[in-house]
């Protein structure tokens, strides 16, 4: 079948449907004469006439009855699938590969994209766990995930989540046995349970901040860990004090099953971003999921 065919052939059964030659004409956008002239082309090609003219109505012959009981369906579902076409653009579709930290994934991602999936059943996305600073366009990611300050300049950064601050903390038995720090300077003295980095595989330095003077406290204990909830236990049975983010001590704060220490030298930093290459061409559905996640706080 030519392009043309699909012309006259739609042109035809308006026609048809109309029984009027000037209602059809104005439906399809054209004139009365080029209506009449496409009709005839296709009855030439054809080979036999589809309408029988007078000077007050146009009906279908035989044959154009025939055509139209054929050509009514068949066109109205081209149409169906066009207008189901034209919602996928409405309702962006398509496959979201993200890079992030597991604390990420389940204090920002996860909350979000429990309210947007359901919306949107065509949109498919995938986490990929891993606290590592990943290369999103060698490793062919969409988008990762990662705090404010550890995202390259280069990259489009988008805030997904509000600040974050750290919390020095301890079991209250453990205080009883060996006093408070004051200062970060006195952690010496204590047990510390150790973080171990999943970039370079280093010992996080414990940061703190207060009257604008910066310290990088290397502490000393038994522990080390690279995962936050073994850490959380240990600290939960006394066996030293941690360093996390607030999230996940202040439930056991609030029970009173674990103290804060050193508050007034953590302050606020920048939380978890959004980043992806500048020279991006976002998809309906990305730019979806973008919006889906800034921080509006």
């Amino acid at each position: 079948m030519q392009r043309e065919d699909l012309v006259d052939l739609n042109a035809f059964l308006t026609v048809a449907e109309e029984r009027n030659f000037t209602r059809a004409a104005a439906k399809l956008g054209t004139s009365q004469s080029a209506l009449s002239h496409t009709i005839r082309r296709l009855e030439a090609r054809l080979g036999i006439r589809l309408l029988t003219r007078t000077t007050r109505s146009v009906a279908p012959t035989e044959a154009g009855e025939r055509l139209l009981k054929t050509l009514g369906p068949a066109l109205g579902s081209i149409g169906t699938e066009l207008n189901a076409l034209s919602r996928l653009r409405e309702k962006p579709a398509g496959n979201i590969r993200i890079t992030t930290s597991e604390h990420a994934a389940h204090t920002v991602l996860w909350p979000a994209l429990e309210k947007l999936l359901p919306e949107y059943p065509d949109l498919h996305v995938e986490l990929d766990i891993n606290s590592g600073l990943t290369d999103i366009v060698t490793e062919r990611f969409d988008a990762g995930v990662r705090l404010g300050e550890s995202i390259a300049k280069d990259m489009v950064a988008v805030r997904i989540g509000p600040e974050l601050r750290m919390a020095v903390v301890g079991a209250p038995d453990y205080f009883a046995r060996h006093g408070k720090p004051h200062t970060p300077q006195d952690l010496a003295h204590h047990h510390c349970i150790n973080m171990r980095l999943p970039t370079a595989g280093g010992l996080y330095a414990w940061e703190f901040e207060k009257d604008g003077r910066e310290l990088r406290v290397r502490v000393e204990g038994q522990l080390a860990f690279n995962n936050v909830g073994l850490i959380m236990r240990a600290t939960l049975s006394g066996m030293g004090l941690a360093c996390v983010t607030t999230d996940h001590a202040e439930t056991y704060i609030a029970q009173g099953r674990l103290e804060r220490v050193l508050e007034d030298w953590c302050p606020p930093f920048a939380g978890y971003h959004l980043y992806y290459p500048s020279r991006r061409q976002p998809s309906a559905a990305f730019s979806l999921f973008v919006e889906a996640l800034r921080y509006k706080g």
